[in-house]
């Protein structure tokens, strides 16, 4: 028998429909009818032999099928995209400069821009690791076009030139194995100041009355991972890029709750050409993947 060819055409406009806000927008966007869209998406159910959507009040959402099939929709799409984009030697010139927390650098980062380059070998790519708040005041200045960044912890929506990706949760990192001894103050492995994430942890366990201890710094953060797993203290972070070793703690570990930190996409108003815009859409599309809870691109 032979295997079941997903069409890419469906494929796309399933992306573009969860992105976008249900099928009536996929279908002024793609200059379909509505019930085009519908048919095709009863096609793709068709050929995947699962329920993909669900009545949510007066739209329609996901089953856990559906998100599963999203994940890899735009991982095929984009592929088919990258594919076309090198065969017909795309002749895209320009420059992009683009910023990345640290959280991303390690082992997201060298996949999505490898990508962009084999798709688009002539535009010129520099690439910043910093600090959110860093990276936010470099896009202010016009010296990044772009930057992937977090934004204050329990703050507000992002601002002008920034999207809010996703509410990422904040928890306390620990070894696999770590138990918190209440009766001893609380070591801490923290990045050093100014750091957001740091401040926080602080502020929470003295508003809680929880003793704690600072018993490693560091500017980086494989530094601070590798002094977590080697048991000199917590620390917290999200769970994005957390390493296989360590592991988010609980609400039962005794520790005080740490709320949720946006995850921003900034972009300069004065950077407005066809390479950032490609690179924006590719930065987007692979957050899809890694994190299949965004809201739709606005």
């Amino acid at each position: 028998m032979l295997p079941t060819n997903l069409d890419i055409d469906v494929l796309r406009a399933l992306v573009i429909a969860m992105e976008h806000g249900g099928f009536a927008r996929a279908a002024e966007r793609l200059g379909r009818t509505q019930s085009a869209i519908s048919l095709q998406m009863k096609k793709l159910e068709e050929q995947v032999g699962q329920p993909l959507f669900r009545k949510a009040g007066r739209t329609v959402a996901l089953t856990d099928a559906g998100d599963l099939l999203l994940g890899y929709a735009h991982r095929i799409v984009a592929l088919n995209d990258e594919a076309l984009a090198a065969a017909r030697g795309r002749a895209m010139d320009g420059a992009v400069r683009v910023g990345f927390p640290q959280d991303l650098a390690e082992r997201w980062l060298p996949a999505v821009l490898g990508s962009f380059h084999r798709a688009h070998p002539r535009i010129h790519v520099e690439a910043q690791v910093g600090r959110g708040r860093e990276l936010r005041e470099k896009v202010a200045q016009g010296a990044l076009d772009l930057a992937l960044a977090f934004g204050e912890i329990g703050g507000a929506t992002a601002g002008t030139g920034a999207a809010t990706l996703a509410h990422l949760p904040v928890a306390w990192v620990a070894p696999v194995d770590f138990r918190a001894d209440p009766d001893t103050p609380l070591p801490l492995a923290l990045l050093d100041a100014p750091c957001m994430f740091r401040q926080h942890g602080i502020d929470r366990l003295d508003r809680d009355g929880r003793p704690w201890r600072i018993t490693f710094t560091s500017p980086s953060l494989s530094g601070l991972w590798a002094a977590v797993e080697a048991g000199l203290g917590v620390t917290l972070r999200t769970p994005l890029g957390l390493p296989d070793t360590l592991a988010t703690l609980g609400p039962d570990c005794g520790l005080p709750m740490l709320g949720s930190v946006p995850l921003e996409l900034h972009r300069a108003p004065s950077a407005a050409n066809p390479a950032v815009d490609r690179l924006d859409d590719l930065l987007t599309a692979a957050l899809h993947t890694l994190l299949p809870g965004m809201p739709p691109k606005k």
